[in-house]
């Protein structure tokens, strides 16, 4: 384990070195004599110049392309980008390309300016010698410690093309659990927003034409109607507070959870005590732990330090907590399972199974299998979680437009039954 940390901090220094890469705008002549320009990346004007020779390209131009004025919109780098990105790159290299060749296939693929680059980047640093595990530590944002310890185990064992394909399979469960947790979030909070933009478009633009031609009818108004009437009133003199409330605070809560641990910690303990998204969640992290320790141990990855790993990949911060307590009983000589156990926070099929992984000398398949078996428990239950949560939504929505709409009508139903 020191030996991979100080590999790791070596990496983490070279890549703090690194010079940064930058586009270059060229014009010149093939071998042809066909007039030719484009757009190459490299770390300075004579690499950039060097670069295109090797091209047979005779330049007559080469400048640095400047940048707009208010910087350039690009497209974000998602983690499913990642995803499909790994897998590219493992199916190439199980084919046999070279890597350095593999990279420019997938730049070349890409329409994502930003993803392009980066892919550049990286090749860039293996041609000048350094290990791929390096090149990736240079990109934080998008390649974490766990992905850069696989990367290095694969090519330190001589198997990075196995490896590579096993990093992209991690990467592809993860993100496809990922998505039916998101799945199950978005569908009820979309709901919502449309409600509260039917609500806001009533109150602003309907209502008040109903309150003018209740103006005329010289009777008491229901209390319904009267409550809607100032309802509308209120949000007609200030909707432009009820908007920046909204965005200020969920504003706050977004630079909150980031920039303040115990408020993050926090929000992640609520989470998982909610009714329903609360168990839904718990498997997720579950099925994410087992999923990561099956990927780090197969692939030769230290315990305590695969360990360390899993806990970075967790996704909530009390389980994060729990894991770390795991790695420091398995330093002093607890078995595994009984550390799990210690926690209270896990399921028995997951003891037990690694009880059965460790006695058999199968752990990295037994937790493949608990994985395998959680991700499907998730799958169902976000299924059914949505099944169940559209009729009550529309339910809700229907409610809240349709009360409404009563309390406009309630009075001419009144004023007729009186004529």
């Amino acid at each position: 384990m020191a030996q991979a940390q100080a590999a790791r901090a070596a990496q983490t220094a070279r890549a703090a070195q690194a010079p940064r890469t930058e586009t270059y705008k060229y014009q010149g002549k093939d071998r042809r004599g066909n007039t030719v320009q484009g757009e190459v990346q490299s770390e300075s004007l004579a690499l950039a110049k060097a670069q295109l020779r090797k091209q047979g390209v005779v330049t007559q131009t080469v400048r640095k392309k400047p940048k707009p004025l208010f910087g350039e919109r690009k497209k974000a780098i998602t983690p499913a980008d990642i995803a499909i990105f790994s897998r590219q790159l493992a199916t190439m290299m199980k084919a046999g390309v070279p890597l350095v060749q593999s990279f420019d296939i997938v730049a070349d693929g890409q329409e994502n300016v930003a993803f392009r680059e980066l892919v550049v980047s990286i090749k860039n640093d293996v041609s000048s010698g350094n290990s791929l595990a390096s090149a990736l530590a240079k990109h934080p944002r998008h390649f974490d410690d766990l992905f850069c310890n696989l990367v290095h185990a694969g090519e330190q064992s001589g198997k990075l093309d196995s490896m590579l394909d096993r990093v992209a399979t991690y990467k592809e469960k993860t993100e496809a659990l990922k998505a039916k947790i998101k799945k199950a979030l978005t569908y009820p909070v979309a709901v919502i927003l449309v409600a509260i933009i039917v609500t806001t478009i009533l109150l602003i633009w309907v209502v008040p034409q109903f309150a003018e031609t209740f103006s005329s009818f010289g009777a008491d108004l229901p209390a319904f109607t009267l409550m809607v009437l100032k309802m509308s009133q209120f949000t007609q003199a200030y909707w432009w507070v009820i908007l920046g409330s909204i965005a200020a605070g969920g504003f706050a809560f977004k630079e909150a959870r980031f920039r303040n641990q115990k408020f993050a910690d926090w929000v992640d303990g609520v989470m998982l005590k909610l009714p329903i998204i609360g168990p839904i969640l718990k498997e997720a992290v579950v099925a994410r732990f087992s999923r990561t320790l099956c990927t780090t141990f197969a692939a030769g990855v230290p315990l305590v330090e695969a360990l360390e790993s899993v806990a970075g990949a967790a996704g909530n911060a009390v389980y994060a907590k729990a894991i770390r307590q795991i790695r420091d009983d398995v330093t002093v000589g607890t078995q595994l399972n009984q550390a799990i156990r210690t926690t209270g926070m896990f399921p028995m099929m997951l003891l037990h199974m690694v009880a059965i992984g460790e006695e058999s000398g199968a752990l990295d398949a037994m937790l493949d299998k608990v994985a395998s078996h959680f991700e499907t428990s998730v799958d169902n239950k976000v299924d059914g979680l949505t099944a169940l949560l559209e009729p009550m939504i529309m339910s809700v929505l229907g409610v809240l437009v349709g009360g409404l709409m009563v309390a406009m009508y309630l009075p001419i139903f009144m004023l007729g039954s009186v004529m």
